[in-house]
């Protein structure tokens, strides 16, 4: 939301006739209970009110860079807080709040030269902001945690716990958490984390305890509601997905968090014409990596348009080769296409891992079937092979176990299934399982014979990385391999922060 205008509408000048009966006082008051209840919009609408009738009061001029900066308007901010200096305002929070206008303007080098040799939490946490938005997570990473060292600050804790919990550091997140409940323990963002956490750790009741309670205490956010709503999707609750999607549509519908979430909704309803005409005007901005990107295609190969989803999907893998679902569409929108050769060229990767399921298998089934490959007949047999339910059944309940963390479940779960050890994806996932349970050498073991049979997937150079790091062992082929994963995958947030934390 951009308030380029805000100057103009509060110089004495523009202030409209007949403005006067608003009380500056009541209004002020109201934006201030609406900050501190972190429902920015209100308390912006409510101090704009009041500067109609005060517009030279700095206090509200204060309050409304402030609530703009929460509101991500760096414009608005921005014009403001230049009416505070010619008001005469300086020092400390002048100058911080300047600095953080300058970076949602995407003006890294303004901030920097605002904040000069700030040593404070708040400096260190743009200076960190920046660099995360710049893809630097090494020096994300450290300006982190120079902001921790110097001092407790909420936001600051905020920002670092996300990183961390985007490298799945969970303990480290648990102890910025800490900072957070210090500092701001009835914020919304500490109930957040708190629910973060607890579902990274497979604490689903307590993930929804925390995200419920933050639904009630902040009911003009949309946040809590698309952390009920991904809990929900996540226990193949669908109806109650919908339902907090409705919920948080009614109070953001632009919100990028609550616009992904209808999206997804629609997508899961099989509503595809929605799909389409919500994703169809943002098509030439859409990552074809991300979730909307991907569905985008799906709508536009179940409403016939064979060749334009088969475009998106082949650009999707060449950003993602490693993507599972991006590869068997393409496969999907190859057959549609009738080019049956594509298709089980593209479907092959899946169809051969020992993890091939049911729908993979039909895939390369129709495929070879359309090529005339001679093929066809393993694909057929494995897909009426008495093992493949067992096998999926071991590979959902290795998952089931990773996901709530406990990797010995994983270790056994991943063993039992027949040929494993000749799949990379499989090897892959037990080096993740060893490395969280401290068996070093099993966890190199599995990396590299998974790096060995796919060396240029960017999920095998990374793990490879990952065990070694974990080990402190051959740091500098750690930070090599994670090098080369960040290059093939670079809005990987994941790899980012774990090559942050191999110091590269």
């Amino acid at each position: 939301m951009k308030r380029i205008f805000a100057s103009l509408l509060l110089a004495p000048g523009l202030i409209l006739a007949g403005c006067g009966h608003h009380d500056p006082a009541a209004r002020f008051a109201e934006a201030k209970a609406a900050f501190a209840a972190e429902d920015y919009g209100r308390a912006r609408a409510a101090v704009l009110a009041g500067l109609e009738s005060d517009h030279g009061n700095r206090e509200m001029l204060l309050l409304l860079a402030r609530a703009d900066l929460a509101l991500g308007d760096g414009d608005g901010a921005g014009s403001v807080l230049t009416q505070l200096a010619d008001l005469g305002m300086t020092g400390v929070p002048w100058t911080e709040l300047s600095a953080e206008a300058a970076l949602l303007r995407g003006q890294a080098r303004e901030m920097d030269r605002i904040l000069g040799d700030d040593q404070s939490a708040v400096a260190w946490r743009l200076r960190g902001e920046a660099a995360l938005a710049a893809r630097d997570s090494t020096s994300a990473l450290a300006d982190f945690q120079h902001g921790m060292a110097a001092g407790n600050d909420f936001r600051l804790a905020v920002d670092y716990a996300r990183f961390l919990i985007d490298g799945d550091d969970i303990d480290g997140a648990e102890r910025a958490l800490q900072i957070m409940r210090k500092t701001g323990a009835e914020r919304l963002d500490t109930l957040l984390i708190t629910g973060t956490i607890a579902q990274h750790r497979g604490q689903l009741d307590a993930a929804e305890r925390a995200y419920g309670e933050a639904a009630k205490r902040f009911p003009a956010r949309a946040e809590p509601l698309v952390a009920l709503a991904d809990l929900a999707d996540l226990r193949g609750a669908p109806d109650v997905t919908a339902r907090y999607a409705d919920q948080a549509r009614a109070i953001a519908p632009d919100q990028p968090q609550v616009f992904a979430l209808t999206v997804r909704v629609a997508a899961e309803k099989g509503d595809w014409a929605k799909v389409r005409d919500m994703l169809g005007p943002r098509e030439s901005s859409l990552d074809l990596r991300s979730f909307e990107g991907l569905a985008y295609g799906e709508a536009l190969l179940h409403l016939g348009h064979a060749e334009a989803a088969r475009a998106i999907y082949q650009k999707a893998l060449l950003l993602s080769p490693q993507n599972p679902f991006a590869r068997l569409m393409l496969a999907e929108s190859d057959l549609a296409a009738n080019d049956g050769a594509g298709a089980l060229s593209t479907i092959r990767p899946l169809a051969d891992s020992v993890l091939a399921g049911p729908r993979e298998l039909d895939v390369a089934i129709r495929a070879a079937s359309m090529a005339h490959d001679p093929v066809l007949a393993r694909y057929s047999e494995r897909l009426h092979s008495p093992q493949l339910a067992a096998i999926n059944a071991a590979a959902e309940q290795a998952q089931a176990a990773m996901a709530r963390r406990d990797w010995s479940g994983a270790l056994a779960a991943y063993r039992a299934i027949p040929g494993y050890d000749s799949d990379a994806e499989v090897l892959k996932r037990l080096a993740a399982v060893a490395t969280n349970l401290a068996q070093h050498d099993a966890a190199l073991g599995f990396a590299d014979r998974a790096l060995a049979l796919d060396p240029r997937n960017p999920d095998m150079l990374h793990m490879a990385g990952l065990v070694r790091l974990n080990a402190g062992r051959d740091l500098d082929t750690a930070q090599t391999l994670m090098r080369q994963a960040l290059e093939r995958d670079p809005t990987n947030r994941v790899f980012r922060a774990d090559f942050a934390r191999a110091g590269g």
